[in-house]
């Protein structure tokens, strides 16, 4: 995977949430200002139409594109299987980290310097990994060469609040469809 944006210079002791919240991409993402596509038709489906969605884990809150676990246990069967096929789109983005960090080995250790120069020490690092990525050709994919980019836009506006009760729906959906016409035999082996 490709970094196509970044939002460097956090603290650590920042919640995650917060911290997103917070970025130029949060605040875009929150005022419908992504220029995200339109709703399209879910594969195998005549009328489930559903929203693109970005993964989240636990920590963030649930908004109409930005999709994070159902909380609790003793989920019914359609809440679990919808739980582990969104972990299974987060380990790729998590992956994504793994080797970046393990390709530039300054990021395994506390980085001695003052802050501003660690965030560009860190873009560095994201823009050499994107480097790296095309030239080598290791799993990259063809159809993101024009957008793998590192972006600045401060420019974003100031963002809104979430649409709870939106995202909780289109969960809902997405549950229902894990379950049904999108379902794969893996999923149940860690449902039993």
């Amino acid at each position: 995977l490709n970094f196509i944006f970044i939002d460097v210079g956090a603290y650590g002791r920042e919640a995650d949430s917060n911290v997103f919240r917070k970025s130029v991409f949060g605040k875009k993402l929150y005022t419908n200002q992504l220029q995200i596509p339109d709703p399209v038709l879910l594969p195998s489906t005549e009328n489930n139409i559903q929203p693109f969605i970005f993964v989240a884990d636990e920590a963030f809150g649930i908004h109409t594109n930005l999709l994070r676990p159902y909380p609790g246990r003793g989920l019914n069967n359609a809440r679990r299987i919808f739980n582990y096929r969104l972990s299974r789109a987060r380990r790729t983005v998590e992956c994504a980290f793994g080797v970046l960090a393990n390709k530039w080995n300054v990021l395994h250790t506390a980085i001695l310097v003052e802050p501003d120069f660690c965030d560009h020490i860190i873009k560095a690092c994201c823009v050499l990994h994107n480097y790296v990525r095309k030239r080598d050709g290791c799993n990259y994919d063809e159809n993101t060469a024009d957008t793998a980019y590192i972006n600045n836009l401060d420019d974003f506006e100031e963002y809104g609040r979430h649409v709870n009760r939106n995202g909780m729906e289109i969960r809902d959906n997405f549950a229902n469809y894990f379950i049904n016409e999108g379902a794969v035999p893996f999923q149940y082996r860690t449902t039993i």
